[in-house]
């Protein structure tokens, strides 16, 4: 059973030399990943990886319809809502033990439907499952969900360009991205990076982080979507989601009484 205390502290699991540590009063989002000792997260403002739901990436100027009526999100990054209301909310501590954990919170305002948001986390000593789970109390409602997590770009502070992180994926087509950043519905042939993109992966997501000599890191999702961010110095970030950006409107998924979203990623790593 959960307690006050438990919603405002950090929840640390551990299996063998991998410790994860979660701040539940801060988006329920993985505050830090160590492997023996070494940290795989960034740090800092943009930390850790949080979870987006009840949508990923971008809703354009905010607005989204459902059978017919259109709501309005707050502009938290004008002109469109970003990333969904769970990276700003404290979740409740559902159950917790020494390697798995588990926590909700309930839809609100903003969002204009009621439901329940669940997230779980499993860790053995060579990996890390996420699950996230959207229900509705009542009506109907478009939902997306997945993660964005910050990757270190170095290891332990390392600089050197050799010993940056390599990213490896094969998607079947990118989302070509317009002048705001969204979709424009058009898929295209992988171009190169640097990216803040969309890609389409129908088999599910697979990518492959490595570190060299140090770690390879392997992200898998039952995703079909996943946007890749690299364009900052300190990270790379690889996002299993449910839907492209804008997805809301542009490839709307319904949650209903009888058919919750859930989506799953499994991060596993070995050292090289």
């Amino acid at each position: 059973m959960s307690t006050e205390t438990d919603q405002k502290r950090e929840i640390r699991l551990a299996a063998g030399d991998a410790e994860l540590t979660i701040h539940p009063a801060n988006g329920c989002r993985v505050a830090s990943l160590r492997v023996g000792g070494t940290e795989l997260l960034r740090q800092g403002d943009r930390y850790g990886c949080f979870p987006m739901v009840p949508w990923c990436g971008r809703v354009e100027h905010g607005r989204f319809g459902n059978g017919g009526i259109t709501h309005q999100l707050p502009l938290n990054s004008p002109p469109h809502a970003i990333h969904g209301t769970g990276r700003d909310t404290s979740w409740r501590t559902a159950r917790r033990g020494e390697t798995e954990a588990a926590f909700t919170y309930e839809l609100a305002d903003p969002w204009p439907y009621t439901g329940r948001v669940t997230q779980l986390f499993e860790l053995t000593d060579d990996s890390l499952t996420l699950t996230l789970g959207v229900e509705t109390y009542d009506d109907s409602f478009p939902a997306q969900a997945g993660w964005h997590p910050w990757f270190l770009r170095h290891l332990d502070g390392r600089t050197a360009d050799e010993d940056a992180v390599r990213l490896d994926f094969s998607p079947a087509w990118q989302e070509e991205r317009g002048a705001d950043h969204l979709p424009t519905g058009r898929r295209i042939d992988p171009r190169p990076g640097p990216w803040d993109d969309c890609f389409g992966m129908p088999d599910g997501v697979a990518a492959t982080l490595t570190w060299p000599g140090r770690l390879e890191l392997k992200v898998a999702s039952t995703a079909e979507w996943a946007v890749v961010y690299d364009e900052q110095a300190e990270a790379v970030c690889v996002e299993p989601q449910t839907g492209p950006p804008n997805g809301l409107n542009t490839l709307p998924r319904l949650v209903t009484p009888i058919d919750p979203l859930e989506i799953r990623t499994t991060w596993s790593w070995r050292r090289l």
